[in-house]
């Protein structure tokens, strides 16, 4: 497992037509392009994670934003909540640069993974049941495939209810008892799963308002540091 199950798992995703409804819209906002963007070729496709196959740091978020990753063709890029949370990460050095524009922009992540739950934009950010489900595999084989994983970054509340369900499909016997999803928790490590923290997601709505603040999203990071630098043995 590593960056060979990787490579061959992105170019899986970035092929699947497995939900028509997120085909259809995917696609449409590909060719009806708003005006900002009107120049751009759209990538118009499933977006598959990115980073470090040898990352114990794994972020997931949601999923690709209509004009951001579903443009970019990577995800976190070209859009607001890209914006917000590059730049935080490179200041807790996790990646070589603030921004993160377009896939070939030279962005390198370091002992870090980032991907999403659901790979196609969805209508209104709101992907259906089956749709996560349709999805859900590609995420285990994420997780199998980052070998080093110690710690996951759970964006949100859809993201930490959807690495539940991911974390009972490929454990048996006992694992972890989750509490409520609230912004900080956090739920340690077992012998068969990395520990698990939580942060809302990093979206426009929650920045504007300041749901989360850079401060906050630092002090996020700055505890993920902490327990990457925590002795302890790998699930």
């Amino acid at each position: 497992m590593g960056s060979r199950d990787l490579e061959a798992l992105s170019s899986e995703i970035s092929e699947c037509r497995r939900c028509p409804r997120l085909v259809a819209w995917r696609e449409k906002v590909a060719r009806e392009k708003v005006a900002r963007y009107a120049g751009d070729t759209y990538w118009g496709r499933p977006v598959p994670g990115f980073g470090d196959s040898e990352a114990r740091l794994w972020v997931v978020g949601l999923a690709p934003a209509a004009h951001g990753g579903n443009r970019t063709g990577r995800v976190f890029t070209g859009d607001r909540s890209g914006d917000f949370l590059y730049r935080a990460l490179y200041e807790a050095g996790f990646c070589n640069q603030p921004a993160s524009t377009a896939k070939d922009d030279g962005l390198t992540l370091f002992d870090l993974y980032v991907s999403a739950v659901v790979r196609c934009a969805p209508p209104d950010n709101k992907p259906l049941p089956e749709e996560y489900a349709a999805c859900r595999p590609f995420l285990e084989r994420e997780f199998r495939a980052l070998s080093r994983l110690s710690l996951v970054l759970a964006l949100g509340a859809v993201a930490y209810r959807e690495l539940q369900k991911m974390f009972a499909s490929v454990v048996s016997g006992p694992r972890h008892s989750f509490p409520p999803f609230s912004h900080g928790t956090f739920v340690p490590a077992s012998r068969a799963l990395p520990a698990v923290l939580a942060c809302y997601h990093p979206s426009a709505r929650n920045t504007q308002t300041g749901l989360l603040t850079p401060a906050m999203m630092r002090e996020i990071l700055g505890k993920a540091r902490t327990i990457l630098n925590e002795p302890h043995p790998l699930p």
